[in-house]
């Protein structure tokens, strides 16, 4: 966020002002009113019947809405199995390529890139993750004991003026903090501003563009660590707390608190999918990078971003990154200052609509949308536009599917690849690669 605030706060609570009764009017003499009356009915009549006439024959206007957008250039999120036609037009038929670029447009899959100062982790630590025990906490409770280990992060970078603000939380004891690497994406320099106010300067640990996870590290000392809780021990309807610094430092340490609307969603982040928690927590600007709490005081997930329209108000739509996918990520930053050994075929694919498989005759898969390059898929000759019908002998027409046989693989493993191209089947084997090497 920029240092100069972009709302009006003082507009938003401006009371409602009501006029003055106006003083009463002296009687007069009443008047014979239903001549003038009956012209009028008459005259709208009248009026209606020639828009009637002249509108009979003319198309209505079609309205297009343009689609929901999340900040940080995050788009909207559907479903594997959720796919929606794009409007194609009326007077003709779009052909296959132009129905599946509508579809799915291209997006910019470029690495971030964060010039903060590099430090390393002290010793061997590496994040837990605790079981849910004792009684649940008050929000009272919650807040007294869980503030202290939020954190506000101002993000600087060398010719802009002003700052980036987000929000983080306490690792360790001795330092670490986590936050989303949109947060300092970009920044030259960084600096974390303590639930006391007191404010240290940032070295980078290690920061990750596909889970949006990055740690930094204070130089300080017994500080207040978060607990962490186990995220896939949720369950829709539990409750949940969020604490950070929405829309800058003038509402740092706000508490938001709502419920687990949805353990599992695909969300697309500048051309890669992740797969977040939904809540109805207030989440703003400001607020990513900050804990999402149980009840018991557990960070179990670490928001990121909510759902925005610049047509209508959208509420109640926020993500957060599941705690079991933060302590893999941050773990493997912690070792090796990167993320390494994620295994990646290298496309991007997503769902066929039922009607798309029936007007372009094409059979059960998932439509390839983008060939990663340097990737062994690439390599192999895969193309957008072709229609990945197998892996490994198995039909699969959701994303999810291809991603937990991938995930039982490791990098420089081969995949058996059933191939729908222009009418024609065959198979190619593509060997997985490293996550960190086609996207940086």
């Amino acid at each position: 966020m920029s240092k100069d605030n972009w709302y009006q706060s003082d507009s938003w609570y401006e009371p409602l002002r009501r006029p003055e009764p106006a003083a009463a009017a002296p009687e007069k003499k009443k008047k014979k009113t239903w001549p003038w009356v009956l012209g009028i009915v008459l005259l709208s009549l009248a009026i209606v019947i020639g828009l009637s006439v002249a509108l009979r024959d003319s198309e209505p206007q079609q309205v297009t809405l343009p689609d929901f957008r999340l900040p940080h250039s995050a788009e909207r999120g559907d479903s594997e199995d959720s796919a929606k036609e794009p409007d194609t037009g009326k007077n003709r038929k779009p052909s296959f390529r132009e129905y599946f670029d509508a579809l799915y447009p291209p997006t910019e899959t470029e690495s971030v890139r964060v010039n903060i100062p590099r430090g390393k982790a002290a010793g061997d630590f590496r994040m837990e993750l605790s079981a849910a025990e004792g009684e649940e906490l008050t929000l009272q409770e919650l807040y007294d004991r869980c503030a202290p280990s939020v954190v506000g992060i101002a993000s600087y970078t060398l010719g802009k003026v002003g700052y980036g603000w987000g929000s983080g939380v306490i690792l360790s004891e001795d330092g670490l903090i986590i936050t989303n690497t949109h947060v300092v994406a970009g920044a030259d320099s960084a600096t974390v501003t303590l639930y006391d106010n007191r404010e240290y300067e940032a070295v980078l640990v290690g920061a990750d563009a596909i889970s949006d996870i990055a740690v930094l590290k204070i130089d300080a000392t017994g500080l207040p660590a978060a607990v962490f809780g186990d995220s896939t021990a949720l369950t829709v309807g539990q409750q949940v707390a969020a604490i950070g610094n929405p829309l800058g430092e003038e509402f740092r340490m706000t508490l938001t608190d709502g419920i687990i609307s949805a353990i599992s969603r695909d969300v697309n982040y500048n051309g890669r999918t992740m797969t977040l928690m939904q809540t109805n927590a207030a989440i703003n600007e400001g607020n990513s990078g900050g804990p999402l709490f149980n009840r018991y005081g557990q960070v179990i997930g670490i928001t990121n971003m909510k759902m925005m329209s610049t047509v209508s108000n959208i509420e109640g739509i926020g993500f957060a990154i599941p705690s079991s996918t933060v302590v893999s990520m941050v773990n493997g930053i912690l070792e090796e200052g990167k993320v390494i050994g994620r295994v990646s075929i290298g496309i991007t694919i997503g769902p066929i609509p039922d009607s798309a498989m029936q007007d372009y005759d094409l059979p059960a898969g998932l439509y390839i949308a983008s060939v990663s390059a340097g990737s062994d898929a690439e390599a192999k000759g895969l193309r957008v536009g072709d229609i990945l019908m197998e892996v490994n002998g198995q039909p699969v027409t959701e994303t999810k599917q291809v991603a937990e046989i991938k995930d039982q693989f490791s990098v420089g493993d081969e995949l058996l690849f059933k191939i729908w191209r222009d009418g024609e089947i065959f198979e190619v084997s593509v060997a997985l690669v490293d996550t960190i090497d086609v996207y940086g």
